[in-house]
């Protein structure tokens, strides 16, 4: 079915499919909450390592899975862009009172996968035939666009677009704008990774959405991508953790699991590390992998373990952690995704920062022994 046929066959549909997931969205209550509005994304988030990949292909629910399996993505945020409305809401957006399209933002490492990927990716998701919006979803609020940070992106962006259009894959035009970024909001928490946290309407929507269909009509075999997934890339990484529930209670103790696994707390002047300065390194009790060394170890005195930056940056991740007291800066690691503590900036010179980490989610492997356990390449440290 091609060009005029793939738009009558999908206008035909459309009221059908509309009228069930109307049906459905009206007796979820998930929809019946109130809309408390979207922030700005906060470019801290952002860091210096990543850049960020703005795209609309309709749904931001269907658009956050297939760019967040990625290796080299840390994560693709929901929100929506392209209009003229401070703190847009989704019932505003959703109703196109205020110009924005639903969107992403993909906040990735371009060292491991390039913008040039991500588009490849991108046209994979959507029709870029339609300006009127996408498969079930019409309205400008579901626009297709993509949205440039700067001019290599936008070089990149048009290049693979008229490679695409080259290509024949479509009978019509591909009418996607390149557009300068604007104003990225974020949209509601209900809405951030929609497919995990409510996986059965997530599930629905998809199936009855046309988008799949769709997809495989144009893609066929080439729907899929040779780029490496986070699964395959974890496989590959020495430190890959594959524990099951049991498996980690059996080889943890419970403050260890506690801590590590439950995002837990251990008391201050009664845990493992705390006033202990003996040269070597710390790791993630889960996973191994190489986190503090003893060179960045201060007393501050709080009563846990202290170290003013990371041995390995990378792999170190950190997350809001808001609580009574106001929002913090939660630790943890990359591969074993481990929760280590938090990070404050009332530590020392030179970086300003205090890693206040709990004894429990770490190891000490000792100066001399860094060879023999496998870290051999952090012995010129001591």
């Amino acid at each position: 079915m091609q060009g005029k046929n793939k738009k009558k066959w999908f206008g035909f549909s459309i009221a059908f499919v509309l009228s069930g997931i109307a049906l459905y969205i009206m007796f979820s209550d998930q929809f019946a909450s109130n809309s408390y509005g979207s922030e700005p994304l906060n470019e801290m988030d952002v860091q210096e390592t990543e850049e960020i990949a703005v795209f609309a292909g309709g749904c931001f629910w269907c658009m956050e899975p297939p760019f967040e399996k990625l290796a080299g993505v840390r994560d693709a945020v929901s929100g929506y862009t392209g209009g003229s409305e401070e703190n847009p809401e989704y019932k505003e957006v959703a109703g196109g009172e205020t110009g924005h399209t639903e969107a992403v933002t993909v906040i990735y490492d371009p060292s491991v996968i390039s913008y040039e990927d991500l588009l490849e990716v991108y046209w994979r998701q959507i029709d870029p035939t339609d300006a009127d919006g996408q498969f079930v979803d019409q309205g400008m609020q579901y626009r297709p666009e993509i949205f440039v940070q700067n001019d290599e992106q936008r070089e990149a962006a048009e290049a693979s677009k008229q490679r695409l259009e080259e290509s024949g894959r479509f009978d019509e035009d591909i009418i996607v704008p390149i557009t300068d970024a604007d104003t990225f909001y974020v949209a509601e928490e209900y809405h951030q990774d929609y497919y995990i946290k409510s996986a059965d309407r997530y599930e629905f929507y998809r199936k009855n959405s046309g988008r799949d269909q769709f997809l495989t009509q144009y893609w066929g075999e080439d729907l899929s991508t040779s780029f490496t997934t986070k699964e395959e890339a974890k496989k590959d990484n020495p430190y890959y953790v594959d524990y099951t529930e049991e498996e980690l209670r059996e080889m943890l103790t419970d403050i260890q699991y506690e801590v590590t696994q439950e995002d837990g707390t251990e008391k201050p002047f009664d845990n493992e590390y705390d006033g202990f300065y003996e040269d070597g390194i710390y790791v993630d009790i889960v996973s191994g992998e190489p986190l503090f060394s003893s060179e960045d170890k201060y007393d501050s005195t709080t009563g846990w373990p202290s170290f003013t930056k990371p041995l390995v940056p990378e792999n170190i991740v950190e997350k809001d952690d808001p609580g009574l007291f106001g929002n913090r800066t939660e630790i943890r690691s990359k591969h074993g995704d481990s929760h280590l503590g938090h990070v404050f900036d009332d530590g020392p010179e030179p970086t300003g920062l205090r890693y206040c980490m709990n004894s429990a989610a770490l190891k000490f492997i000792p100066a001399e022994d860094l060879e023999k356990e496998g870290y051999g390449e952090f012995s010129d440290l001591f």
